[in-house]
């Protein structure tokens, strides 16, 4: 190995970049092959403060990530489905579970990184499944982490001995306080706590940090760790930034406690473990089992306090107005006015999206200001439809090829689809869920919790409607349409299962029986309508066939 300065920097910085995107690597691959599994996991499991605190914790530990459980616990919590209280006692576990994960990438398990590696590779080139392609994707994630730890320790051993270096990491140790910056920021700016965690832990173990550098900067991931939620949840909804701004002065406060009593007292911190890594990563789990198992009987007082400090009505709002992305100037130039047409179109997605977060709570409590909400959204769907198809027929011009004509026909269907689909919410769900008020009925528990886990399938095929409308990325066109045949199995286990319940002379379920089949088929016919916003791109591409899609290329 290299000694220049310049060699070394490269060497750690290749080591630590490979180390971050193998932790994302491992990430996205549990959310791509078990993300929808997960959350309805984690919305199921807030019962209790125990149980929503356990589900975070296992969630963080299978995505290798506490903000990856902070944006679900948000999508949650803005469309009421769970408490800020359930929330906050998800995050809490969620930072728990995300020591755990660096705890125990950092043990014994590198050993089996060869093997990790093979069979990760052999089941992602050889598997047609989608879940086992990402599985293999996760098992190449993990062995990659070891490698990147390995290369780091390589890449330090030079600088064990080196004057300079030990000068620098002393000043460190004298200077906890900037050391506890400088690991927050890193740790914010990679957006990966554990990567950060892993690479402190690792540079205290080749002897580079001393002890009291490595506890400064493990804390400091901490608060760094906790802000990345932060800043990605600024424009949410008030509940959801009560929820996160709490998270950030319990972590980050209960951080900076513990950072001052290491420098004030004598703690016997070799109690710990033997070496500097590994009292790094302990005091890591320790101090996120503290900050547990001190707020998490306090988590009701807190939300309390939070709603005082943050006052504004959780009820959900409006859609903002936002100006038109459809530029009259530009219809001389027609790929440039499609571009704005797809804007225009993305624009009407959001729109959507926010009705239909919406429109699930009213049929736990029905509020007509929500319900007017959602109608001025509706008309605002309407409008925007109705420009959407004039400009598109006031486009002049075409391609070299003669084809861009049709797609006028294609964006005109997308938005026509579109508008359907909130018409299902606007009319046919607000009605259901005012019918459902007024008599004064209640679905069965197992009713209404299968209703709340379609809502929530239904959204993320409108989230990722809007995503392929954005990217026109054939990939995920093509998971669109297999989503769409999903939904279609689904709907139909749902209303099998619900007739089972009639059979079984349930009460609630046969006072609500049309109200339940009828929401069903709505937020089934939404998902179709989003659905179809992948179809001229996979027609275009010709992996669409008549009636299905063609078979993807080995």
């Amino acid at each position: 190995m290299e000694t220049s300065p310049i060699f070394f920097f490269l060497n750690i910085a290749g080591a630590a970049a490979l180390l971050i995107w193998a932790v994302r690597l491992v990430r996205t691959g549990f959310e791509r092959a078990f993300g929808a599994k997960l959350r309805l996991w984690l919305r199921r499991s807030t019962q209790s403060r125990l149980a929503a605190a356990s589900a975070g914790a296992g969630a963080a530990i299978l995505m290798q990530s506490s903000t990856a459980v902070a944006v679900l616990m948000a999508g949650f919590v803005s469309a009421g489905t769970i408490s800020g209280v359930a929330g906050l006692s998800i995050v809490l576990g969620g930072d728990l579970g995300s020591a755990l994960v660096a705890l125990l990438l950092n043990s014994s398990l590198a050993a089996v990184q060869p093997v990790l590696m093979l069979l990760g590779v052999l089941i992602f080139l050889r598997s047609k499944s989608r879940e086992l392609r990402q599985i293999g994707r996760i098992l190449i994630g993990l062995a990659l982490i070891f490698m990147s730890l390995d290369l780091i320790r390589a890449a330090s051993n030079p600088l064990i001995d080196s004057e300079g270096a030990r000068t620098a990491m002393l000043y460190l140790a004298d200077d906890t306080l900037t050391a506890f910056i400088i690991a927050a920021l890193f740790a914010w700016l990679v957006h990966a706590s554990v990567a950060a965690v892993l690479l402190f832990a690792t540079l205290a173990s080749q002897g580079l940090l001393p002890p009291s550098a490595a506890f400064a900067m493990v804390l400091g991931a901490n608060l760094g760790g906790s802000m990345i939620a932060f800043f990605l949840t600024l424009n949410s909804d008030v509940t959801v930034r009560r929820v996160v701004w709490l998270n950030v002065i319990l972590r980050g406060g209960g951080a900076l406690i513990v950072l001052w009593a290491l420098a004030t007292f004598a703690l016997p911190t070799d109690l710990l473990g033997g070496g500097a890594g590994t009292q790094a990563l302990h005091l890591h789990v320790l101090f996120n089992v503290a900050v547990l198992l001190v707020c998490l009987p306090f988590v009701g007082p807190l939300t309390r306090l939070a709603e005082r400090l943050m006052p504004g009505h959780s009820a959900p709002r409006s859609a903002e107005t936002a100006v038109s992305a459809l530029d009259p100037a530009l219809q001389n130039q027609p790929r440039r006015a499609y571009a704005c047409a797809v804007r225009e179109l993305v624009q009407m997605g959001h729109v959507i999206e926010v009705m239909l977060r919406q429109v699930m709570p009213l049929f736990d409590r029905y509020d007509e200001a929500t319900a007017q909400a959602i109608a001025e959204e509706y008309k605002r769907v309407e409008r925007m439809s109705l420009d959407l198809r004039i400009y598109l027929a006031g486009i002049r011009g075409r391609g070299d090829d003669g084809t861009l004509p049709s797609r006028s026909f294609e964006l005109s269907t997308i938005a026509t689809n579109m508008e359907a689909g909130a018409d299902m919410i606007a009319r046919k769900s607000v009605d259901l869920a005012r019918r459902k008020s007024l008599e004064n009925l209640r679905f069965s528990d197992e009713g209404g919790r299968e209703l709340t886990d379609f809502h929530d399938i239904v959204l993320r095929n409108v989230q990722h409607g809007i995503t392929v409308l954005m990217s026109e990325d054939t990939g995920l066109a093509r998971e669109l349409v297999e989503q769409k045949e999903k939904v279609r199995d689904i709907a139909r286990d749902l209303q099998s299962r619900h007739l089972s319940r009639l059979q079984r002379g349930m009460a609630d379920s046969i006072e609500t029986s049309a109200i339940h089949l009828e929401l069903i088929r709505a937020l089934k016919s939404l998902n179709t309508a989003f659905a179809m916003i992948a179809y001229p791109l996979l027609h275009e591409r010709g992996e669409l066939l008549e009636s299905r899609l063609a078979a993807p290329e080995t």
